[in-house]
């Protein structure tokens, strides 16, 4: 049971026993019902916030996917405190239920230590709750496979169990062999009634004819239930029978042992594991909560401070449940109450026809204050409640026989308790106020007792028929009205609970719908007195006006909701705008960028002296480095200008395309800074180009130059572009070969650089260079600038007969 548990609540009235009874469908063991049955609504604001989180973890350890079976765990507090008694034994089927509970709490512990990656973080109560669970695997080891499910010992619960259950059928079969042998030699002269063995007070014995009976010799263990037959214990196999009885009080003498120890063990561990069940109980309940949540679409109640009530389009959970069965709909109901203010509103008074849903207000307000503060989430889309230290309500026909009370006496004795237990921190819940005894004093009673609760402070709702209720509640600081719908074209409920306005009661306008005598009708408007007849005139007026101004306010909203739409779409639309012309301007960027790249490594390249050009190389990163920041930072000032077209006139600002390229052309590329040969044109702005053995997509703005016409060799390429290119002994073949043996590293780079130019030019596929092995300096800095050479294609050791560490194969790009 929760701590400080609500001293007075209507819980009968207001069907709290029923919500409980169907919280138990929920649930699927003995140990969650006992949970569930000892759920009440609580003063502990701790507790009741506690068990949200609780609730609130395990909803969304069910939505990852997480799991329990909680399915037959049952209450075993008794069987625990009889495992304390010395001397005292379980029985089997005792212990195997103490054994499941400890099985399934270990099981929920691993969980609890590894839960789901979606919920680290989200794990503190149910954390919490499960550190209750200690490690039973060394506790386990000793009950493991000892148990067989039907609650008989296996063999196997100790070696002398083991051993007297094989003597014991090794002395069944003796005597079922013995036996057999006898009956054979008997059925030959017709003694026995059937060739069949029974067993009789643990003996074996054979069934013989009554009239037979004193040619066997033995002993008579019992008759038929006709009388026609005896069993006889054959004189050949009392002695073996003997045997088998003194095996049979062996075994229970070591089952007797084996339950005192297992005993013994529970009896030890009997505080963690009583720890353990309550933790599973608690866990059960909280499943249970969880589905019936996610059933009803339940939210956690936040417990007000400031002694508030406010219900968005709450739900009754029983005639929800009952309207479901049907096919029905339930119409949920929205108010706001309380307050700690001086003109807070904490008197609510609802008025309207009969079944129009009153009653059923008051009850959905009294049975979810019960729900949440027993812990429950509630049926609602928000929810927010005072700590009542008391629910009191007075709901219902109160007529008793037994005690002489006609109803209208049940209720004033009822609301005489009410009123003398409610303090400022309850909630009054009392229907049809002033009802069951003469209309002008029973308002005035209502009133009265409706100011009472007023000045007392308490947080009331009360439902009535009475005019002069509805006239206090629009008159009275701290009251507020409220009426239930009725469509009077139908004459039917809507069940809608309208805060604000009184309601009508409509008897006489439903009875003339209804078809009354009009005579009748004409009488009884003719008896209203002058000031009830014009309320009822004001009434029915002001709720035409208001279902005037609802059909306004929806249409209003939906004018609203098709200009946010439309607003939404240009929005949208003028998003895509931007997000194109700034990915214009991206790629504008991006091209000048590659272009100022490009140029930077092709004046490295044109420099001579290395020094020199490391230190360009440097100064290049260095610029181009600082380019990218500023290009980062002007960026969005680059981007009103694009898109204003400031930029549009400025020929710097756009990058150098080259025009003609034709598949077959080796160009360069500048992202890259290596030849590549066109494979295809795909269409007039993007190309297929191969950089040696890949192929890759560019755009045109990648080329930086055509460096070979299709069919052309490099060298007719580059003196036709204007370039005097000449090779030594053009007339004889290059050589595929260079020797820079005893060269120091810079004489010998230079060597290879003016060798692999010629060799390239040339179009040779492969060269080699022979540089010895010595200490390896040489052959390292050669096969470092080789590789990062822009004619080179790779860099690769020629097997040892053809020079191994001491030459270098180079292949060459085409």
């Amino acid at each position: 049971m929760p701590p400080q548990s609500v001293p007075h609540s209507s819980a009968r009235v207001l069907e709290f026993d029923s919500l409980l009874e169907m919280l138990r469908g929920y649930v699927s063991s003995p140990l969650g019902r006992k949970a569930i049955a000892a759920l009440a609504p609580s003063g502990d604001r701790d507790w009741i916030q506690h068990q949200q989180q609780l609730t609130t973890e395990v909803r969304e350890f069910r939505r990852v996917g997480g799991g329990f079976d909680f399915s037959g765990l049952l209450e075993i507090n008794t069987h625990l405190q009889k495992s304390r008694i010395a001397g005292a034994a379980l029985e089997t089927t005792e212990i195997r239920d103490v054994i499941l509970v400890v099985e399934r709490a270990s099981e929920w512990r691993e969980i609890s230590l590894n839960p789901p990656a979606a919920m680290r973080g989200e794990w503190r109560a149910v954390a919490s709750l499960s550190s209750g669970i200690t490690n039973f695997t060394d506790f386990l080891r000793g009950f493991r496979n000892k148990i067989l499910p039907d609650g008989t010992l296996d063999d196997k619960a100790s070696p002398e169990l083991a051993r007297i259950r094989r003597e014991m059928e090794k002395q069944r079969r003796l005597i079922q062999e013995s036996l057999r042998g006898y009956l054979r030699r008997l059925a030959e002269g017709g003694t026995v009634q059937d060739e069949l063995i029974t067993i009789r007070g643990e003996r074996f014995v054979i069934p013989v004819k009554v009239e037979q009976k004193r040619r066997v010799q033995g002993v008579v263990h019992g008759a038929s239930s006709s009388g026609q037959t005896v069993f006889v214990e054959p004189l050949e196999t009392i002695e073996q029978n003997n045997e088998l009885v003194r095996l049979l009080d062996e075994e229970q003498a070591e089952i007797h042992r084996i339950l005192l120890e297992m005993t013994r063990r529970i009896g030890e561990h009997a505080d963690s594991i009583r720890a353990a069940s309550d933790a599973l109980a608690e866990l059960e309940l909280q499943f249970a909560k969880a589905r019936f949540a996610e059933d009803y679409n339940c939210v956690a109640v936040v417990l007000s401070e400031a002694h508030n009530i406010l219900l968005h389009k709450a739900r009754h959970p029983l005639l929800e449940r009952n309207l479901r069965a049907k096919g029905g709909r339930l119409v949920p109901i929205s108010l706001e109450l309380g307050g700690l203010e001086e003109n807070a509103r904490r008197e609510l008074v609802i008025t309207g026809p009969n079944t129009g849903g009153k009653t059923v207000a008051l009850k959905t307000v009294g049975l979810l204050a019960l729900m949440a503060q027993s812990g429950l989430p509630v049926p609602a889309d928000r929810a927010e409640l005072p700590l009542f230290d008391a629910v009191l309500a007075d709901i219902g026909d109160y007529q008793s026989i037994e005690q002489n009370l006609s109803t209208f006496s049940a209720h004033v004795t009822n609301i005489d308790f009410i009123s003398h237990t409610a303090t400022a921190d309850s909630l009054v819940l009392l229907d049809e106020l002033g009802s069951a005894t003469d209309p002008e004093e029973g308002a005035a009673l209502a009133v009265a007792i409706a100011e009472h609760f007023r000045s007392l402070g308490c947080i009331a709702i009360i439902s009535t028929h009475h005019t002069s209720l509805k006239v206090f509640g629009a008159n009275a600081a701290g009251v507020l009205n409220a009426s239930v719908g009725f469509n009077e074209a139908t004459l039917q409920p809507t069940y809608e609970l309208k805060i604000g306005v009184p309601g009508a009661s409509a008897g006489i306008n439903i009875a003339q719908r209804l078809g009354l005598n009009s005579s009748i009708i004409d009488a009884a408007r003719a008896k209203l007195g002058s000031q009830a007849r014009d309320v009822g005139q004001f009434l029915d007026k002001l709720h035409a006006e208001l279902r005037e101004a609802e059909a306004e306010r929806l249409r209003l909203r939906t004018r609203e909701e098709e200009l946010e739409r439309e607003i939404s779409r240009l929005a949208a639309e003028g998003k895509r705008d931007q997000q194109a012309k700034i990915k214009e301007m991206e790629q504008k960027l991006a091209t000048l960028l590659r272009d100022f790249e490009y140029h930077a490594r092709e004046s490295v390249g044109a420099i001579q002296d290395r020094a020199a050009a490391q230190k360009v190389s440097k100064e290049a990163e260095r610029r181009i480095s600082k380019l990218r920041r500023e290009f980062r930072e002007q960026f969005d000032s680059a981007v009103v200008a694009h898109t204003t077209g400031a930029d549009r006139d400025d020929p710097d600002a756009t990058p150098q395309l080259v025009k003609h390229v034709s598949e077959g052309d080796t160009v360069k590329l500048k992202s890259m800074g290596r030849p590549a040969v066109v494979a295809r044109r795909i269409d007039d702005n993007h190309f297929e180009v191969e950089v040696g053995s890949m192929k890759m997509k560019i755009a045109r703005d990648d080329i930086a130059e055509v460096l070979a016409r299709a069919a052309e060799s490099p060298v007719k390429s580059a003196r036709a572009r204007g370039i005097s290119v000449s090779l030594e002994s053009e007339d004889q073949s290059v050589p595929s070969e260079i020797n820079v043996i005893g060269h120091n590293v810079d004489d010998a780079t230079r060597e290879v650089e003016k060798f692999v130019d010629r060799a390239f030019l040339a179009g040779l596929p492969r060269v080699r260079v022979v540089h010895g092995s010595g200490m390896g300096i040489l052959r390292k800095a050669l096969r470092q600038y080789l590789q990062k050479h822009p004619h080179v294609e790779s860099v690769t050791e020629p097997p040892q007969n053809e020079g191994g560490g001491g030459a270098t194969v180079v292949e060459l790009r085409v």
